[in-house]
């Protein structure tokens, strides 16, 4: 294995450290404040470094779309995420909340049958009824987490999952950068007309944790989009799951919340689950 691969390994297991680190903060701040607020804070710096970032050279062409409908709709996916999930990290612990959450990949195989008439290998839908099985682990009926917060990271996952076959789709209109600028940007606008009702105003040292949160958001989001140009997404895409693993310890350090012995056992159905069905998918791309 050469050199530039070992980069696009190291760039896709920092990004998915920064991705628990984003989650860690946000659990935290649940605690104190309305999640809606936490959420604008996110986009709000988001698209402000993005802006300051691309916006010299890129000008108003920046918001330029060839379909703004699209754009709308996957803005509207992108904020739902991130409520829903946002919300799920106040009532439910890091780790488990972040394994549901990444029923999104298999989700994206259901929905690419459903709404876009994609043949899918017999393989990927047994890993996508693999990750359900690994669902019911964690939230087995009965237990501790049986209840109907655990709906919220699996709407966080479905919204996720919408929101990845409507960029698919508008990749054929509109460039990355574009696309992720207009997101940001649609999901700040949306949270800064309601958060005026849901105004809390944070301490001076959660305000910077909140302004952490865009900042680890955006550099999160371009190391892993980095780490493709330096190795296969076959080869990487497994490594995402990597995030469950750093929330587990997060999870269990700073919030002190260790998952029972069968709701590790559900994690790794997921994260195994997952993998194959995204290294599957990244073949035959």
């Amino acid at each position: 294995m050469d050199s530039t691969s070992y980069k696009g390994f190291i760039l896709i297991i920092v990004a998915t450290f920064l991705f628990s680190s984003h989650d860690t903060i946000s659990k935290y701040l649940t605690s104190a404040y309305p999640v809606l607020l936490i959420v604008w804070a996110r986009y709000a710096v988001h698209t402000a470094l993005m802006a300051s970032l691309f916006l010299p050279k890129a000008g108003t062409a920046l918001f330029k779309t060839a379909n703004l409908k699209l754009q709308l709709l996957r803005g509207g996916c992108l904020v739902a995420t991130s409520l829903f999930f946002t919300f799920s990290l106040h009532y439910l612990p890091l780790a488990e909340a972040t394994s549901i959450h990444f029923l999104a990949p298999l989700l994206v195989i259901l929905l690419s049958v459903l709404l876009l008439g994609e043949r899918v290998s017999a393989r990927q839908m047994c890993a996508a009824l693999a990750g359900f099985v690994g669902t019911l682990f964690i939230v087995r009926p009965g237990g501790d987490l049986f209840t109907l917060a655990v709906l919220l990271p699996f709407c966080s996952a479905l919204c996720f999952a919408l929101y990845q076959l409507l960029t698919r789709k508008l990749s054929a209109y509109d460039s990355a950068i574009t696309s992720n600028f207009l997101g940001g940007f649609f999901a700040a606008g949306v949270t800064s007309l309601l958060v005026p009702f849901f105004w809390v105003t944070p301490t001076m040292k959660d305000a910077i944790m909140m302004g952490a949160l865009g900042t680890l958001g955006m550099i999160s989001h371009l190391l892993f989009s980095q780490s493709f140009r330096y190795a296969a997404p076959a080869v990487l895409a497994p490594f995402s799951y990597c995030q469950i693993l750093f929330s587990t310890i997060m999870g269990a350090f700073i919030f002190k919340q260790v998952p029972e012995s069968l709701s590790l056992y559900g994690m790794v159905v997921i994260a195994i689950s997952g993998a194959l069905a995204l290294l599957k998918g990244s073949k035959a791309a």
